[in-house]
């Protein structure tokens, strides 16, 4: 079950939130409202997904032969420029 410090009692105590975060949910509250969330780095990173950079993707062999097209912008949203005086 999740804990919850206040911002307050977060500054005063890190130590035990940290200690607290690494078994459950801390949600650290701002004037009563839930305003950030601490969990361990494990639980981060399963809530994440796998992590795939861009990179990654890219050099997989099954998208060696991926084809993808930039938008071309339309005529309309070029313009001359003025380079006189």
């Amino acid at each position: 079950m999740p804990t919850t410090f206040t911002t307050r009692e977060f500054d005063k105590h890190p130590k035990r939130a940290r200690k607290a975060a690494a078994s459950v949910p801390v949600f650290i509250s701002k004037d009563g409202i839930h305003a950030y969330a601490l969990v361990a780095i494990q639980e981060y990173r399963r809530l994440g997904g796998p992590g795939e950079t861009l990179l990654d993707v890219l050099a997989m062999p099954d998208y060696a032969d991926f084809d993808f097209e930039f938008p071309r912008m339309g005529d309309e949203l070029v313009q001359s420029a003025d380079l006189s005086d």
